[in-house]
């Protein structure tokens, strides 16, 4: 199961079954717990982590204390692949949002990997700009787009995540908490929610507890390309 899950990771897309176990030899399986600190910003970067079921927020903390969540990773994805080569330590903090699976990678055993793998070291360089790209979008957003934008792309993009899954579009469930989610878009939770609040009552959504159902998908993508609520 585990070599399969490797499969569908993007990290090791197009290797052969032969690889895919030298890889699984290398890795250790982990079980952690909901809220479980896998590692701390600033921290040796030892090895990276490969998630075969649960959730894990990658955030960074202000010198005020604010948490800043930078991504959400979910199975089968693997994370802190990026920090193996900066530095030689990890420029965020990791933890868990639920008991999850992983598998945890050794630096210095993956790196002898990819010396003999050319596909894997092409891979590597496909991940490395797919994070440059996904930073380089949330600079944007934080610093260019109102909070009606930036929750209005994220419902979008949640809903195209469920339409490629054959689920309704317009029926959206958070998969964070209203905390998490003002965190990981940049504001508080009483901004999130007042202006999810707004746009009920302007009838492009409906609040239904963790559920949003989309009603005026036109409009949500105004408010996703900076249109003002």
């Amino acid at each position: 199961m585990e070599t399969n899950l490797l499969k569908r990771c993007p990290l090791f897309a197009g290797l052969k079954d032969e690889d895919l176990k030298r890889v699984r030899a290398i890795a250790t399986l982990r079980q952690v717990v909901k809220k479980e600190v896998l590692f701390s910003e600033g921290e040796e970067a030892r090895g990276f982590y490969v998630i075969l079921s649960g959730k894990v927020k990658l955030y960074k903390i202000s010198s005020e204390g604010k948490e800043q969540i930078l991504h959400v990773v979910s199975a089968p994805d693997a994370f802190a692949e990026a920090a193996l080569f900066l530095e030689g330590s990890y420029p965020a903090f990791a933890e868990s949002l639920s008991d999850s699976q992983l598998l945890y990678i050794p630096k210095r055993d993956f790196i002898q990997l990819i010396e003999r793998n050319p596909q894997l070291s092409i891979n590597m360089i496909v991940s490395l700009s797919h994070y440059l790209r996904r930073f380089a979008s949330l600079i944007e957003e934080l610093s260019l787009k109102e909070v009606s934008s930036r929750i209005a792309k994220y419902l979008l993009d949640l809903s195209v995540k469920l339409s490629k899954e054959g689920k309704n579009p317009k029926e959206v469930e958070l998969d964070l908490s209203k905390t998490q989610l003002a965190s990981k878009l940049g504001t508080i939770s009483e901004t999130f929610s007042r202006t999810l609040g707004k746009m009920k009552g302007k009838g492009v959504i409906d609040v239904q507890g963790n559920k949003i159902v989309i009603l005026d998908r036109e409009s949500l993508e105004e408010l996703a390309s900076g249109l003002k609520l």
